[in-house]
């Protein structure tokens, strides 16, 4: 394969994907030539545009709801779907026929996310698609736009590089990876999205970051986007003499954004019928969600605009007789999102949790709360010690400090696109550090939040050839795999489980860990289950540290694989002798394997990424 002429970043947003690429023969050190690809995509039937974003949606029609020709895009015409604006133009008014939030699903443990199962709740006659193969289509889609665009340099044929939460357990990132392989992304790497917009910032002040960051400062990474809230900490350190960036924390998964403030604004607006006299059955109110998202993109867009029409259909009825109307305004914006999802916390609130029903819908496990400054709080708490061991840092953490002091805001996310709600957020964090007596935390300004990620993650292919700073840090996470203890049967009582550390925090991608001196007994031939944890806050493992316990605050259990290992020719149930080895590759993802000590054949067992198969 010839050597890339371009680093691609994508974006593959819950909400949006965005592509931006820069040209490697045309950099030079810090400058960097950097652009973002118009996406040819159909804006209504049979009709094709070129816009900076692709929205994130799907829409699966009727066999006889479009003229032939109506789904053509300039390099296929025998498509039966639509990717982008019209899929969601045409889903708000039949959202039943609509696949949203798929990179939400594709992160749901709960769910088998190889299964067609999107539109969650269609009608049976509705074509489906697993959460897998919506991602591929998202992914497709860009490639094609990218090899019509550039005939020149294959999109097979360059750097590519795909942003994901840095949330995302290991079988999320392994599902993202392969689907961005078989959408031809064969030079692959996976970027965490607070680090590729923290990238962005950097390539935009063409080297005066140096300027703005000194050693002992830490970087609060606030990103807000469609589906997720993900926060990340970033030191900044001085070793010989130069300024380095090194990823200290990330925050637990947490599954708040734009979909719940959708849900909101679209209760707010019912609200406002039924003091009208008219009620919204189900099947109304998903519309008037997918309208909803529509009217709040349109209001953060632009300042100009203070109130958006809403037009909700009745069931059965024509797009216009039968329909009700309604509007969202400015203020009623505000007010939703400001108290619901941004209300003045203290550094001791935590996220609160609900009494649930016994029984519930299968859907996406959103955060019980919907406060994002608790969710907030919380994480900088528990990542109090991040910096305490780490070598050239220089800060202190001050006497009495109950919580991780940022000096450094950076916002990401279309949510922020809000000033109302970046002001509330970062008054709210100055006000955590006023009463600590602690300076308030400056605001790093400049970012595109539609297009920050994908920048971010085009530059860091250039700074991965040795080019500009990159962000220090390896994996966000310790990981470990249950090992279960030997022990008589005895009647109401299971086994004791241990945690071994497979791979500690901080390790660099493309390194490997062996556990040379420990062997364990591997279940060939049967159906067995491998459980695995996970670990921000426990930094001082090391490959082989074996814990016989732990609090609910240190490990938190992920994906569990079910699996019948091959025999291999031995009997089924037998126990073999094996010595484990994890490794990290260069893409990101987590790999385990088993090595019998005899050296025959061995086993790799890969994290879930079949949801239980």
């Amino acid at each position: 394969m010839s050597d890339a002429r371009f680093s691609i970043g994508i974006d593959l947003g819950t909400t949006h994907c965005a592509l931006s690429y820069v040209d490697l023969a045309a950099c030079d050190g810090e400058r960097v030539t950097q652009a973002v690809l118009p996406v040819p995509q159909l804006t209504a039937p049979g009709t094709v545009a070129a816009l900076g974003l692709l929205p994130s949606f799907i829409y699966l029609p009727h066999a006889s709801e479009l003229a032939a020709g109506d789904l053509a895009l300039p390099w296929r015409d025998d498509l039966d779907h639509a990717v982008g604006e019209m899929a969601r133009g045409r889903g708000a008014a039949t959202p039943i026929r609509l696949v949203s939030s798929a990179k939400s699903w594709l992160c749901h443990a709960g769910v088998d996310r190889r299964a067609a199962i999107l539109p969650a709740d269609a009608p049976p006659e509705v074509a489906r698609l697993s959460p897998l193969d919506a991602s591929l289509r998202y992914l497709s889609h860009l490639r094609a736009a990218w090899d019509q665009a550039h005939p020149e340099a294959p999109f097979g044929e360059q750097e590519i590089v795909v942003t994901i939460p840095a949330s995302f357990d290991p079988a999320a990132r392994e599902l993202t990876a392969e689907a961005a392989r078989t959408a031809g992304g064969e030079r692959l790497i996976l970027l965490e999205e607070p680090q590729a917009a923290l990238y962005s910032w950097i390539e935009k002040s063409g080297g005066g970051w140096r300027k703005q960051v000194r050693p002992g400062e830490i970087i609060l990474v606030v990103d807000v986007g469609g589906g997720t809230s993900d926060f990340s900490l970033i030191a900044v350190v001085e070793r010989d003499g130069a300024l380095e960036l090194h990823r200290v924390a990330v925050g637990e998964h947490i599954l708040l954004g734009g979909d719940n403030m959708d849900l909101a604004l679209a209760y707010a607006v019912a609200a406002k019928l039924a003091t009208q006299g008219h009620t919204l059955d189900a099947w109304q109110l998903r519309a008037l969600t997918h309208a909803c998202r529509s009217a709040k993109e349109t209001l953060l867009n632009d300042e100009r605009v203070d109130a958006v029409p809403l037009l909700i259909a009745s069931r059965g009825a024509k797009l216009i007789g039968g329909s009700l109307r309604s509007e969202l305004t400015r203020d009623e914006l505000g007010a939703t999102l400001l108290d619901g999802f941004f209300p003045p916390a203290s550094i001791a609130d935590r996220p609160r949790g609900r009494g649930r029903a016994g029984l519930t819908q299968l859907g996406l496990p959103y955060a019980q709360d919907a406060a994002v400054t608790r969710h907030l709080a919380a994480f900088l708490a528990r990542q109090v010690a991040a910096t305490a061991e780490l070598e050239g840092f220089g800060g202190e953490r001050p006497a009495g400090a109950t919580f991780l002091h940022p000096t450094a805001v950076l916002f990401n996310g279309g949510v922020f696109k809000s000033a109302l709600l970046a002001d509330r957020t970062l008054t709210t964090i100055n006000a955590w550090l006023a009463a600590e007596n602690a300076p308030a935390a400056r605001l790093l300004d400049g970012a595109d939040l539609d297009l920050a990620v994908a920048r971010g993650a085009a530059y860091y292919g250039y700074v991965r050839r040795g080019q500009g700073v990159r962000i220090r840090g390896g994996t966000a996470r310790a990981y470990y795999v249950a090992i279960e203890s030997a022990m008589p049967a005895v009647p109401g009582v299971q086994p004791p489980v241990q945690a071994l550390c497979l791979a500690p925090f901080g390790m660099e991608e493309g390194s490997e860990a062996a556990l040379p001196t420990q062997e364990f007994g591997l279940v060939v031939g049967e159906p067995v289950r491998f459980r695995f944890f996970g670990s921000s806050v426990r930094r001082q493992d090391a490959v082989g540290t074996l814990l016989d316990e732990w609090s609910a605050d240190e490990l938190q259990e992920l994906d569990e694989i079910q699996t019948t290992l091959p025999s291999e020719g031995r009997a089924a149930g037998e126990v073999v002798r094996v010595r484990l080895h994890a490794r990290v590759t260069e893409a990101g993802t987590l790999e385990l394997e088993a090595l019998p000590h005899d050296d025959s054949a061995r086993w790799k067992v890969e994290f879930d990424v079949r949801g239980g198969d």
